[in-house]
């Protein structure tokens, strides 16, 4: 045997040594079994891994269960060390990290971010508008994140009228905020702690609104004025949200004479007015809450606009001269149409509409003479508006994304309707004509059309011989659009079909599409992703034993629901953050979004709810069959879905899962939801999960060769 061939078969045993896990030294890690007896409706479900959840986060059994399992977990990924290490190069490599985001005009400044190559975080900067001056540093985030294990800067607010700028930073992945207000011509930093991270100046140039997260449940539930100066123990409470089922939010309106308060469920809103002018006064309801009715409110030249569903399921536009007025309409809502959201300017009317699931972007004349709508020609894409801080300006800022058109901004002249491509992210290697993007309709079991946008590199389509990673989320009725990512080229490269099938529970198709796919009819989710991927297969886009699912939070509900009810379907899966333990979950409302998201799961303390929650939850249905090879992804910080949903599922799995398939669980120590900060850090998720992916289907193309 030559020596290429010994190399090969010692490679090929190697890997088959760590995948069927036949090492006595790398046996996988086996959790505790302690019997919690849990109670509900008269009946006893029995949780032998509950002891896994810690509050704290410091339970020094619990941390080193996670790290066995972490450490387990980079053991058995090793024989792709040198693959993963090769992708994290190429993903880092097509990106551009010298670079500069087009600057935006507030207030007579001009700002905008700056990227350095080998920094993972932004620098904000601005200038005087029309002039030669050089761009001042604001903040350089860098530093704020050093010597920290995690760093997130989630906004920045610029007082108008004094040297003031708040700052929210989040350095733990908790999404619990703090922030650093600082005076721009010098002097100590004032900080205000556990914040949502939503804050907004009034005029007078000194006083801060913030939004305060609950202490236990981290619901955005108080609304405080800070003057700046005065110790934060001294912010005057504005305004609480009693009602656990709603969250508070604060934005501006384009006249800048309101500050808008938003109180909102996931069916029901209201909007109190706080006068910018005057922050001492109490805050006027604009329109009290109506069960079922939604209404998200702007002010501009003294009238106010509304996107609101009180005529019907769908979205319209109205106008009115004050709270009590009449709501007149500008746009009836449209079966066909769904109105996402809107913007004023002094020359036009701008919305963004879906329509057969494909955004559009319209503009209206307010004198109703002239009506402009933007074509797009991709298959499938995201189009969606820019920064448009002026209502003043005469263009419109847009932008757009396809899988096969990296990320654009475009002006678009409101007066001549002329479009200009202002910048397009630069991709290095990348050639858009040797990728074809499609759009699909394939049925489900239930006669329904679900659309799915694909992408693949053409040369190597091979009708029913390509691997085929199938993504999904399905739920609140957000819209997984189609958009461009320059680290799933890795995957295209290498011969992959790359699908996001738009199931029911998603706003892809409006508010029918979301109904259709929540509560009593979540089941349609769940069938739709499973139908959806034999759907591509019988059309040629993708080969049975090389299939592949991956899915994010509710996301990664969707993937595991899946596998429970088709364990045969997919060779592996990445279930990122998975939302998991459902039915447990909403059982408890102490928790971060229990209550809030009662509207979209069910109230499991009722009968019916409770039984329909059990009957898909991917805990509660772990059986002893074959399951697909798994890397399941958690957060131990995370505050939406807790780090021990995704711990107890593999642990359960390892005790029932039938066969030798891979089941990992890696736990980021240091990081929440959005897994590691950073804009290079997060391309080492990718590669490692990717890696995970390639190397387990270069084994199942191996096994399935002739």
């Amino acid at each position: 045997m030559n020596l290429p061939s010994s190399r090969w078969l010692h490679a090929s045993l190697l890997a088959a040594f760590f995948v069927h896990q036949s090492a006595s030294a790398l046996s996988p890690p086996k959790a505790e079994q302690i019997p919690q007896t849990l109670q509900a409706h008269g009946e006893q479900r029995v949780d032998n891994y509950g002891w896994l959840r810690d509050d704290q986060r410091k339970a020094p059994k619990v941390l080193d269960y996670l790290n066995t399992e972490n450490r387990y977990a980079e053991a058995m990924l090793e024989p792709a060390a040198a693959l993963r290490e090769t992708l994290y190069q190429e993903m880092a490599g097509r990106i551009n990290r010298q670079d500069q985001s087009l600057p935006y005009t507030l207030d007579g400044y001009q700002y905008r971010e700056q990227l350095i190559s080998g920094k993972e975080h932004a620098i904000y900067q601005r200038k005087k508008q029309q002039t030669n001056s050089e761009w001042e540093v604001l903040l350089d985030a860098n530093l704020r994140a050093a010597g920290q294990r995690y760093y997130r800067m989630a906004g920045m607010e610029i007082s108008r009228h004094s040297p003031l700028m708040a700052i929210a930073e989040d350095y733990t992945g908790r999404r619990q905020y703090r922030i650093a207000i600082q005076n721009l011509s010098g002097g100590n930093e004032e900080m205000i702690e556990n914040t949502s991270g939503n804050m907004t100046w009034a005029n007078d140039g000194k006083s801060l609104f913030y939004v305060r997260n609950h202490p236990q449940t981290l619901r955005a539930w108080q609304l405080y004025r800070h003057q700046y100066g005065s110790a934060p123990s001294s912010d005057q409470l504005v305004y609480q949200e009693d009602d656990e089922g709603f969250y508070l939010s604060l934005s501006s309106s384009s006249s800048r004479q309101y500050i808008l308060l938003t109180s909102n469920s996931t069916s029901t809103s209201e909007v109190r007015l706080i006068n910018a002018n005057q922050p001492a006064a109490a805050p006027e309801l604009f329109a009290a809450r109506q069960t079922g009715r939604e209404y998200y409110l702007d002010h501009y030249r003294g009238q106010f606009y509304l996107r609101a569903n009180h005529q019907s399921p769908q979205f319209g536009l109205y106008q009115t001269a004050s709270a009590k007025a009449p709501w007149q309409v500008l746009i009836a809502p449209d079966k066909e149409r769904e109105l996402e959201s809107f913007a004023v300017f002094r020359r036009a009317l701008i919305t963004k509409e879906r329509h057969q699931g494909l955004s559009r972007i319209r503009h209206l004349s307010w004198d109703g003479k002239l009506q402009r709508e933007l074509s797009f020609d991709d298959p499938s894409y995201m189009a969606w508006l820019g920064n448009n801080p002026d209502p003043e300006s005469s263009t419109l800022q847009y932008r757009y994304s396809s899988m096969t058109t990296p990320t654009s901004t475009f002006a678009w002249n409101l007066q001549n309707g002329e479009r200009s491509l202002l910048k397009q992210q630069q991709i290095k290697a990348f050639q858009p004509q040797d990728y074809r993007s499609e759009r699909l309709w394939l049925s489900a079991r239930d006669g329904v059309k679900v659309p799915v946008s694909l992408v693949y590199k053409k040369s190597l389509l091979k009708p029913g011989k390509n691997p085929l990673l199938v993504y999904g989320y399905g739920a609140y009725g957000m819209s997984m659009d189609a958009s461009f990512s320059p680290a799933r080229l890795s995957l295209l490269d290498r011969g992959f079909v790359f699908a996001i099938a738009h199931v029911r529970g998603g706003g892809e198709l409006g508010q029918a599409w979301y109904q259709q796919g929540k509560l009593a009819n979540k089941q349609n989710s769940f069938n739709d992703f499973i139908d959806s991927t034999q759907g591509l297969v019988k059309a040629g886009f993708g080969q049975p034993g090389r299939l592949y699912a991956m899915g994010s939070s509710a996301g990664g509900l969707l993937v595991a629901a899946s596998i429970n009810q088709a364990p045969k379907l997919f060779n592996a899966v990445v279930a990122q953050v998975p939302f998991v333990d459902v039915l447990t979950t909403m059982l408890d409302p102490s928790l971060p979004l229990t209550v809030g998201e009662y509207e979209e799961w069910g109230n499991p303390q009722l009968k019916a709810d409770y039984q329909r929650i059990k009957s898909y939850s991917p805990y509660d249905g772990v059986t002893a069959q074959p399951y697909p090879h798994l890397l399941v992804t958690s957060g131990l910080h995370d505050s939406q879905v807790q780090y021990w949903e995704p711990a107890k599922w593999v642990a359960k799995l390892r005790a029932l899962k039938q066969g030798d398939s891979m089941l990992l669980l890696s736990t980021d120590m240091n990081a929440g939801h959005g897994g590691k900060s950073g804009q290079l850090s997060k391309l080492k998720n990718s590669a490692m999960e990717y890696s995970f992916i390639l190397h387990l289907d270069s084994e199942a193309q191996r096994a399935l060769a002739p």
